[in-house]
């Protein structure tokens, strides 16, 4: 006879591996994806486990009217949703799947790259509009430039893995995985970043040591103008001190997925001026966060998450 492991409140979009799967194994899964924080105390008091993406916050006082759960699950990679530490001296266990969207977040920061250097969104709204125009969009190549990455976790290598076959040369910094990168690969610090790099991509995640990384202080201490990427989180920039270097020109462009609020109806006023000038801007390219959302990431991290889930627990 199947046990009964419990309730299982679902909090996000998820592929059915994972629900077909945790429902094999004798859980009871309870579906809410558009759950509201307010809705989530009055449905987690008998879950065993939560399946959660970002809608959540599975702080103390959520976490403490979760009488019954042993264990967490996260669609993604951050854990800023949840307050791990509380989490863990209450025994709940945690679990997050980066090897689930690493890829997907590695393609799309390629993908704004070379729709930035190569003009490729630019000039399209102009072909919408009537515009041909060719010297004024000539691009730029990958080939040869340096560029460095920031935090070489998942995300970070998947995006390094990428380049290779672009034949550039690659720095990456990571002060949690200083020995973790490859010989083809430079594993350097951030002074050499500063020095050489022609594009910096951060792949860090949230937390207070990663708060406006790129700031002012950082556009001041690059060697020559450069092009910013960001696909991890939205408060690793600070967006007013790279419009600031946008207009400066000292940085040369941006690919932007994430900001500081999201999405643009939570914005406040400064922000959202300053994001409506970025987005008319030749030099930067913003997708709304769906660098890691992909129907392959989605099956992907809903079966990552399965299997640590069933075989850890």
């Amino acid at each position: 006879m199947m046990p009964d492991r419990g309730k299982v409140l679902i909090a996000a979009p998820t592929h059915p591996v994972l629900i077909d799967g945790l429902s094999s194994i004798g859980y009871q899964c309870v579906l809410h994806e558009d759950i509201s924080q307010d809705m989530a105390y009055m449905l987690i008091g008998d879950c065993t486990g939560v399946i959660t993406s970002t809608r959540l916050q599975l702080d103390k006082a959520l976490l403490d009217s979760a009488k019954q759960l042993r264990w967490v699950g996260r669609m993604g990679s951050g854990m800023e949703v949840v307050d791990v530490e509380y989490a863990a001296i209450k025994g709940v266990t945690c679990f997050s799947s980066p090897e689930g969207n690493c890829n997907a977040v590695g393609e799309h920061a390629l993908g704004m790259l070379l729709a930035l250097i190569r003009r490729i969104t630019w000039s399209q709204n102009e072909i919408n509009k009537g515009i041909w125009r060719r010297e004024e969009n000539r691009g730029i190549e990958i080939e040869g430039k340096t560029i460095g990455i920031v935090g070489y976790g998942h995300a970070g290598s998947s995006f390094a893995k990428k380049l290779l076959g672009f034949d550039a040369r690659i720095l990456a910094y990571d002060k949690y995985k200083p020995e973790g990168i490859p010989s083809n690969i430079i594993n350097t610090n951030l002074d050499q970043i500063f020095s050489e790099a022609d594009i910096v991509s951060f792949h860090v995640p949230f937390g207070p040591d990663t708060l406006h990384y790129f700031n002012a202080d950082f556009i001041e201490r690059m060697r020559k103008p450069f092009i910013l990427i960001n696909t991890s989180r939205g408060t690793v920039v600070d967006t007013a001190a790279l419009y600031r270097g946008l207009q400066q020109k000292k940085v040369l462009g941006a690919c932007l997925d994430v900001f500081e609020q999201e999405p643009l109806a939570a914005m406040d006023a400064d922000l959202r001026d300053i994001v409506a000038d970025l987005s008319a801007s030749p030099n930067v390219v913003i997708t709304p966060h769906i660098a890691g959302y992909t129907h392959e990431a989605l099956y992907k991290m809903s079966k990552v998450l399965f299997e640590k889930i069933s075989t850890q627990l």
